[in-house]
């Protein structure tokens, strides 16, 4: 019986270590990568109910009309009322400003931001934002209220997709974090 030769290949054992090396470091950069990366694929696809951000509406408005309905939710513990503006109802297109109502419910200052998402989310893509609060932290003084302003058109677009002509209601939602 012959004896195997288990010598390695020349360069065979730098090759691996670069590869055990090389693997680790790639899926560590992807990993902070992924954040960005899916923020950017969101805003583009208005995936998971992300809208957009306009300068102005420059298609138009349309006699279709849409109810907007907006919600606020705040994280638990925190001392923080957000009173969301009333349902609104224009025609598609329009470009109107609605007021969020915060009150800092403590003695200290609250600093608080805001995630945001429309349901359907299909919508997201054509609902978009001129103005917002949330695109800035917000900073509270003890037992303030402030007025927080959003200024938004849905976008003409919608009505050409057919899978979006029974919808009559959006709703844009916030949750408000501490920062």
């Amino acid at each position: 019986m012959a004896a195997i030769d288990h010598t390695p290949a020349p360069g065979g054992n730098k090759k691996t270590l670069l590869w055990l090396v090389g693997i680790p470091t790639v899926m560590l950069g992807l990993s902070f990568a992924s954040v960005p990366l899916y923020d950017i694929f969101c805003r583009v696809t208005g995936y998971g109910g992300t809208t957009q951000v306009a300068e102005q509406n420059a298609k138009g408005v349309i006699a279709r009309e849409m109810a907007v309905r907006f919600d606020a939710t705040v994280d638990g513990g925190m001392p923080l009322r957000v009173e969301p503006a009333s349902v609104e109802t224009n025609a598609i297109g329009t470009i109107s400003t609605i007021t969020y109502r915060a009150t800092n419910l403590s003695d200290e200052p609250l600093r608080t931001t805001a995630s945001f998402n429309v349901t359907p989310e299909s919508t997201g893509i054509y609902f978009n934002k001129i103005e917002c609060f949330c695109f800035t932290e917000q900073v509270l003084a003890p037992n303030e209220t402030v007025e927080m302003p959003v200024t938004y058109f849905v976008d003409p677009d919608l009505d050409e997709n057919s899978e979006l002509r029974t919808i009559r209601q959006i709703t844009l939602s916030y949750t408000f974090h501490d920062s």
